[in-house]
């Protein structure tokens, strides 16, 4: 990491960390889209990095060549980095991190980022993730999430997480978290599986409106909705000229469908938190009505 970290990041206030990582956890590149998102209209200024050597694999991930004014060059290496904001309005600052699933030394790599949260304060964490998903494209986008404690589950309206299995680094990095004493949520978007390789707008969106209601902060939205609109369109034309596809897609429409009149796959509404929901959101969206 570079040494100059602690100086800049021990100022903040009472920070949130957001973090989001490419490979695995980063279906349709949705997560880490959301990440720079914030990076871009709250105008994060670089902190530090974590030293690449120990983690990447530079045959699987490899350095870049990029050239300045034509003449000179500068090579970048593959890792992951941490930017901080100030949200207008809000009264506590956001540490960004975003980098690569690291090939190696998953448990270090972990430790060093909670020490670099620790120096920073940060209070609490949201990973953000997307995942391959039987879905269609036509529907809304799918959020799903754990949390740390029965509590935060019931505050943010997620489920205490009960996956067993095969995990990336966002899963392991919020255990890590939780271990060091920092409360931590995952937010995950459901892309459809057949166009996971290609950037998803519509989930990144579908994040970010979610990730609103846990840092209970409204974030300017720009043209991604338009952006989204316009994915969404133009993957219509495409899978409309293909009769299987179209078929298939029709299929997981269905499916869809059945779930959601499925009465046991109804959540339970509480109208006490409904009520609270909609405030914030009228606070979120006019601060001065008190």
């Amino acid at each position: 990491m570079t040494p100059d970290h602690p100086v800049t990041l021990s100022q903040l206030r009472s920070p949130v960390l957001v973090a989001a990582f490419e490979g695995w956890n980063d279906a349709g590149e949705a997560a880490t889209g959301a990440v720079e998102h914030l990076e871009l209209f709250w105008n994060a200024e670089q902190a530090c990095e974590i030293t690449p050597d120990d983690y990447y694999d530079f045959q699987v991930s490899r350095p870049t060549v990029h050239l300045i004014d034509g003449v000179s060059r500068r090579l970048e290496w593959p890792t992951t980095t941490f930017s901080y904001c100030s949200p207008p309005g809000a009264d506590h600052d956001l540490v960004l991190v975003k980098g690569i699933e690291p090939n190696f030394r998953w448990r270090a790599f972990v430790a060093e980022i909670a020490e670099i949260a620790e120096i920073a304060g940060v209070t609490s964490a949201v990973m953000l993730g997307s995942m391959m998903a039987d879905v269609p494209h036509t529907r809304p986008v799918s959020i799903s999430g754990s949390a740390h404690s029965s509590e935060a589950a019931k505050q943010y309206r997620l489920a205490e997480s009960r996956y067993q299995g095969p995990t990336g680094i966002t899963g392991v990095l919020q255990d890590g978290l939780v271990a060091a004493g920092i409360p931590s949520v995952s937010l995950w978007a459901a892309v459809p599986h057949y166009l996971s390789s290609s950037p998803n707008p519509k989930a990144t969106l579908a994040l970010l409106r979610r990730l609103e209601d846990v840092l209970d902060l409204e974030i300017p939205m720009d043209q991604l909705p338009e952006r989204a609109a316009a994915w969404e369109r133009t993957v219509d034309e495409m899978t409309s000229d293909d009769e299987d596809m179209a078929e298939y897609i029709r299929q997981l429409e269905e499916n869809d469908d059945a779930a959601a009149t499925d009465p046991e796959t109804l959540p339970e509404i509480d109208g006490e938190q409904l009520a609270a929901d909609f405030e914030r959101y009228l606070r979120r969206r006019n601060p001065d009505a008190g």
